[in-house]
């Protein structure tokens, strides 16, 4: 017996398209706010209303991902929608009471337990995060017999000329349709949240909002690294102001050990010097430190990579070598280490947007005397084809630009406070 049910979702004209489209495999490539996930979780729900009693399957690139953004979309349209459901956390996975249909929730990282179970549909959430492997290990599987409608289908924001931009659009391989969502289309989000691209405007560098905003297929990839630094916009004599805490933020490296100091004022960070000691220690650079800025009433505040967690072979950590330093001072610093390092490219971007936003604003300022920076600004390159820094070319590169990337990133990190997976922004 066939069940029916309305859910309470208007799409936008380009989730209409997608939801229309009858490819066995379908994209959805759109920038953020377009309501990706809306059309994701909406599509899983139809699939498994036409395939009846069957198993489809929801995917995300990590567990993390996974758990706190698409299943818990999901749910969320089911609970709006008044969809009943069972969730299994144990075996994660749910089933809709309905049609007794199951989605399976599963991580692709580890693309080679994807093997097995015959499937009638899969999704994928954010797939430009995801391996190529991963995605035909799923195609492979999407071949249960008694499906009424075979489908693969994903949902992305642009992330350069990758796999799935070749696969998808330039190369389209023979079954394949993807739809290209448009800014600003996403009329719901706008009249809750009027400035949200405005303001998106003003934390991006220029590539990373054409590429997330306005959902374009670019490369900023490829060439520097740091494409927003210009000397004559960044480059100018800064001071030490004893009323604003001392940050510095450390690179751990034998050699050379690299540092920057730094200060903030609202949004602007001004690098005051940087450190680069040759075949040094974590002590040495303490006491470096220390040595030039004996004056710190103010506060100090002390970054770095997760690494400084992890064990030496002497039996401490980096962190705990910096804090002992102190304690002999009889100083107590903040200090903002995280548990793990955030993407690289993420870190990069929120650099350059500080160096120049898309709305061309300057929140990064650098004293000459930081002459290792600036040639990390003006040098460091991405591998080709990569989403990795080129660390070969240069020992000395990489390390100063690295350790204020940390700065930064534990500053100014976005806190998603709007979008298609912390609110409904269809009824």
């Amino acid at each position: 017996m066939k069940v029916s049910r309305h859910i309470p979702y208007v799409p936008l004209p380009s989730q209409a398209r997608f939801h229309e489209s009858k490819a066995r495999i379908k994209g959805y490539s759109g920038p953020i706010g377009s309501g990706k996930s809306q059309a994701l979780c909406n599509e899983a729900i139809k699939l498994s209303y036409l395939n009846a009693g069957r198993t489809g399957l929801l995917g995300a690139p990590t567990f993390p991902m996974l758990r706190d953004a698409t299943q818990a979309a999901l749910v969320e349209v089911l609970q709006a929608g008044e969809i009943p459901y069972e969730l299994n956390k144990a075996e994660n996975q749910l089933t809709l009471l309905d049609t007794r249909s199951k989605i399976l929730f599963r991580s692709l990282d580890e693309f080679e337990r994807l093997r097995g179970t015959n499937l009638a549909w899969f999704g994928v959430d954010e797939l430009t995060y995801t391996s190529e492997e991963a995605w035909t290990r799923l195609e492979g599987r999407l071949r249960d017999p008694k499906a009424a409608r075979l489908c693969g289908f994903a949902v992305w924001t642009p992330k350069g000329y990758d796999w799935v931009y070749e696969r998808f659009i330039q190369n389209r391989v023979d079954g394949y349709d993807c739809i290209l969502a448009r800014p600003y289309e996403n009329k719901h989000l706008l009249e809750k949240v009027p400035d949200y691209y405005a303001r998106l405007e003003r934390s991006y560098d220029g590539a990373f909002y054409a590429q997330e905003v306005l959902g374009e297929y670019l490369n900023p990839r490829q060439g520097l690294v740091y494409h927003a630094f210009d000397r004559r916009l960044h480059v100018t004599e800064t001071a030490a102001d004893e009323s604003k805490e001392l940050l510095w933020s450390l690179d751990f490296n034998v050699n050379p050990m690299s540092s920057v100091v730094a200060q903030r004022d609202g949004a602007q960070v001004r690098v005051l010097d940087e450190i680069v000691l040759n075949r040094a220690s974590t002590r040495d650079a303490c006491e470096e430190f220390a040595r030039r800025y004996p004056r710190r009433n103010a506060g100090l505040v002390i970054y770095a990579d997760a690494c400084a967690s992890h064990m030496q072979t002497t039996g401490t950590t980096d962190r705990e070598i910096i804090e002992a330093f102190f304690r002999e001072e009889g100083e107590r610093p903040a200090y903002r280490i995280p548990k793990r390092n955030p993407a690289v490219r993420d870190r990069v971007g929120l650099v350059n947007a500080k160096l120049k936003t898309a709305a061309g604003a300057v929140n990064l300022l650098v004293d000459p005397r930081c002459k290792e920076l600036i040639a990390d600004f003006e040098r460091v390159q991405w591998m080709e084809g990569s989403t990795e820094i080129d660390k070969s070319r240069d020992p000395r590169r990489t390390h100063l630009s690295d350790a204020l990337g940390y700065l930064i990133w534990q500053e100014f990190q976005p806190r998603v406070e709007v979008g298609e997976r912390n609110q409904r922004l269809f009824w």
